[in-house]
């Protein structure tokens, strides 16, 4: 490829690879399940591969987190199994807020558990109606005397029902103005309840989560008092672009299981791929595949160095690549004809995953608003 990984990029994308191989023989069990599974997470504790998401001195790989390297980590493993994609994924999205802005008594606490997956982590932001407007949230939040009590719901949060802890999006109503906070919410808080997520098309562990007088410490805030949105910002800026990684590493695995089709199965005397229109089919898919993976890749590469600055970049990357994902895999399905129908087949299997993609973590139309906003303030100093 043009773009050259560095040597410790390039063991990670091995690491990953090579675990994703011990997942194959389960992959297909496990990615229809929306609780954990066993084998899966045993296999990611074994492989060490959590250290990414923590800093170094909390038991991590890295002194920070390298975007790039997480980025080709989950590329490999969503090439073989969602739910090893998403369990490693949520490591890092449930617990940066931690990292960055947790005690270090919260840190020292939780981080060397994340990063060993001894525990799961958890981000709960989205409710019942507030989904990509989060100034919208009804999970409200107040101070009695060195404890915060939290009433509420949150709705389709990942590792539902799995994580240890939720870092929990609150508004908090004791002051003249609403105030934004994150909260660190261990799970077995009395009055946090949690039931499973409707089922999605692409199985997911997904829970539905009460808060119902829930008190924790006022030291479980993170940060200050109103800082929530700028760490949830923080998680993105830092986690987003590997959504697109994840998304290439669908496309791949969708090109490998058309191109080995249509090599093979022959139609009117000769293979589908003398075929025309199938031949463009796959063209147009590789190619899209290519330009989201470049894309990907110099992205991360940009975030290593500032993530902050490159979340629209990032956005833009997401964006491109998980709307690439749904037409790459759509075309697979369409030259494998009725084999890329059947049930439990690896194509229908990408194709069911590869839609969720442009929703969560940003939905296409809501990234838009920010990268047409981004190139308007670029596009003057381009030369």
């Amino acid at each position: 490829m043009p773009f050259q990984l560095d040597d410790d990029v390039k063991k990670i994308r091995d690491e990953a690879m090579a675990l994703a191989a011990k997942c194959e023989p389960f992959a297909a069990e496990a990615d229809e399940m929306s609780t954990m599974h066993a084998a899966t997470l045993a296999e990611l504790r074994r492989s060490g591969l959590s250290s990414l998401m923590v800093p170094k001195k909390y038991g991590g790989r890295f002194e920070e987190i390298d975007p790039l390297a997480v980025c080709v980590a989950r590329e490999a493993m969503m090439r073989t199994s969602a739910h090893l994609d998403s369990v490693f994924a949520l490591q890092g999205i449930g617990s940066y807020a931690i990292s960055r802005a947790g005690t270090e008594e919260q840190k020292k606490h939780w981080l060397p558990k994340v990063a060993s997956a001894e525990v799961l982590a958890g981000l709960a932001l989205t409710e019942p109606i507030a989904g990509s407007d989060l100034k919208g949230i009804t999970t409200v939040a107040r101070t009695e005397g060195d404890e915060i009590v939290i009433n509420g719901a949150k709705s389709f949060i990942s590792n539902g029902g799995e994580a240890a802890f939720y870092t929990t999006l609150v508004k908090e109503t004791d002051h003249d103005e609403p105030r934004y906070s994150l909260v660190l919410v261990p799970a077995d808080s009395k009055g946090l309840t949690i039931a499973p997520s409707p089922e999605i098309i692409a199985p997911h562990v997904l829970g539905e989560l009460t808060y119902d007088n829930v008190r924790v410490p006022t030291s479980a805030r993170l940060g200050g008092s109103g800082d929530g949105f700028k760490h949830v910002l923080a998680t993105l800026a830092v986690f987003r672009i590997s959504v697109a990684g994840a998304a290439c590493g669908l496309m791949q695995g969708a090109l490998e299981e058309a191109t080995r089709h249509v090599r093979t199965r022959e139609q009117f005397g000769r293979p589908l791929l003398k075929h025309g229109p199938v031949s463009s089919l796959l063209a147009d898919a590789w190619a899209e595949y290519e330009a989201a993976r470049l894309l990907t890749y110099a992205t991360a590469e940009a975030a290593r160095v500032d993530a902050a600055a490159n979340l629209d970049r990032s956005s833009l990357a997401k964006m491109f690549a998980t709307e690439s994902a749904s037409r790459v895999a759509d075309r697979c399905v369409q030259v494998m004809g009725r084999w890329g129908l059947v049930r439990g087949s690896k194509i229908e299997k990408f194709y069911r995953q590869a839609r969720p993609m442009r929703v969560y973590e940003g939905a296409s139309e809501v990234l838009r608003l920010g990268i047409a906003a981004r190139l308007a303030k670029e596009i003057d100093s381009w030369t």
